[in-house]
This record gives structure tokens, C-alpha cells and sequence, in this order.
């Protein structure tokens, strides 16, 4: 089965093809030195796949790369290859989009239906995927808790990324659980929005047709070079948006929906609003 590409192996890959091109190699007369087919190479290219550092050694020689930039890769292909903390949870996370999001440095998330999984407290997150996953038993569905409430771990500690959460307001007022279970959402956001790290903004219901209706998509920037990657989820499949501009389209709309937002303070007056209409009896 084909591995999820981290940060790292994209880097890698994106840096193997440089040296291939920089050198005037064509895929194939590459490939063919290296005893791999141009499948393989291709998808080592585009981090489909792993390889071992003995591969990316031969690489770089047939490249002819320099002592330096060999022994960068060498060491960039062996810390590809150390497993995530999200990896105990195969069961539970599909797709690359957490380990992308754990090594993203800057998060742009929108969101109209629920409140944002990296802003879900434990009691609220049990209620929403019991809901959606009905069919999952006792101890299934606490696992997936468990995984939403190991992956907020992110936004912890001195690498934290930066999270902008956009949020309808519909997911503010929508029930989930009890009314007091509600109010401790709302609250537990409240406290996080002071955090330096993140800003929370809420599009009202009277802005009415907006850019976001299409549904929930995330940006995901790097530090150095590497490029943003989107995310959108739809009910036939997540899909992942690597073309830059497709990216584009994706920032473009996110700043669109942000423009159209309350500001960060009139939006945490604005939940705090809410939150009060969740403590009413």
C-alpha cells in the first residue's frame, strides 16, 4: 500500500527532480540507470512512494550532486521515514491530510456546518461522530475521540501552527448534545481565541450567498519552500488540491469569506452572544 506523503517526502522528491533536470535527464534516462521503471520514478518524484537512503544516494551520484546536498537528502530521506504520532491511528484517519497538518506552520480553515475538529472539546466531538458514524460500537467511537482530542495536541507548545478558523454562524446555534454541553463549546472557543496562535472570525447568516457555500476546505502553509496544499471534503471522498493554482482559487476564496466575517473581536462578542442562548432553559 502506497505510504501517505509527509512534508518531508514531498521535499524530497521536489529536490530529486530538481537534481534530475538541473543534470539534463529525461525521466526515462533516468530511470533506467537507476533499475527503476519511470512509474517508479515519477512517483518517487511526486512522493507516492518512499525509498531508502541507498536509492537516494544513487541518485544523487547519477545526478552528480555534491558531497553536501547528497548527505542533506540522505538524512532528509531517513527522517521521512520516522512514524507520526497520527500513525497509532491508522484506524481511524484516511488519507495524508493529518500529517500534512502536523507539519504545516499555518492553517486556514472554513467551516459552515460544525465547529472545527482542532476546536472540538472532548464531550462535543463524542456527540458529532456518534451521530455521523452510527454504526461504530462503544469502544470505536471513544477511539475516534481519542485521535480528534490527540490531534489538538498540534496547536500546543512553541511550534504550534497558526490556526484561522472561519465558522458560520449556523454552526455556532446548531444544538449538538445538550444546551449546557453547547455553552461549554462556546466557551472552551472563547478561551482558545486569546491564544496568540489562532483567530477565530464567524460569517453571519445575514451576509447570505457567499463564496463558501460549496463547503468546508482547508489551506495548509509550510515554512521554507514548500508549497501550500488545499483540502476539501465532500461526501464521495476527501480531495486534496496540490496544483498552485488551484491553491490559488482556494486562498482567493478564504480571503473572500474572511472579508465578509466580523471581526475577530466582534466575533468572539458575537459567541459569547450565542453561548448565553445555549445556557437559557
Amino acid at each position: 500500500m502506497t505510504k501517505s506523503p509527509t512534508v518531508r517526502q514531498r521535499r524530497l522528491g521536489r529536490e530529486l527532480r530538481r537534481l534530475r533536470e538541473q543534470a539534463e535527464l529525461t525521466p526515462e534516462a533516468a530511470a533506467r540507470p537507476l533499475g527503476w521503471s519511470r512509474s517508479k520514478l515519477n512517483r518517487v518524484e511526486n512522493a507516492r512512494i518512499t525509498v531508502t537512503p541507498s536509492d537516494v544516494a544513487n541518485a544523487c551520484d547519477l545526478y552528480r550532486a555534491d558531497f553536501a546536498t547528497k548527505t542533506e537528502l540522505i538524512q532528509l530521506c531517513k527522517d521521512a521515514a520516522i512514524r507520526g504520532w497520527w500513525t497509532a491511528y491508522s484506524d481511524v484517519f484516511t488519507g495524508y491530510y493529518i500529517a500534512l497538518e502536523t507539519e504545516a506552520a499555518t492553517i486556514r480553515k472554513w467551516e459552515p456546518i460544525l465547529i472545527p475538529g482542532l476546536l472540538q472539546s472532548e464531550e462535543y466531538a463524542y456527540e458529532v461522530i456518534r451521530a455521523a458514524r452510527p454504526e461504530l460500537t462503544e469502544t470505536q467511537l471513544d477511539r475516534h475521540v481519542s485521535a480528534r482530542m490527540t490531534r489538538k495536541i498540534n496547536l500546543l507548545g512553541p511550534g504550534a501552527p497558526t490556526l484561522h478558523a472561519l465558522i458560520d454562524e449556523a454552526a455556532l446555534r446548531r444544538p449538538v448534545g445538550s444546551p449546557s454541553l453547547m455553552a461549554r463549546q462556546l466557551n472552551n472557543i472563547l478561551q482558545v481565541s486569546d491564544w496568540p496562535s489562532i483567530t477565530i472570525q464567524v460569517l453571519p447568516t445575514a451576509v447570505g450567498a457567499h463564496s463558501g457555500l460549496e463547503g468546508a476546505f482547508s489551506v495548509l502553509g509550510f515554512s521554507d519552500e514548500d508549497p501550500e496544499v488545499g483540502y476539501t471534503e465532500c461526501s464521495s471522498g476527501d480531495v486534496y488540491v496540490e496544483a498552485a493554482d488551484q491553491v490559488l482559487r482556494l486562498t482567493l476564496k478564504f480571503e473572500r469569506l474572511r472579508d465578509v466575517c466580523l471581526s475577530p473581536e466582534d466575533s468572539a462578542a458575537f459567541i459569547a452572544a450565542v453561548r448565553s442562548s445555549h445556557d437559557l432553559p
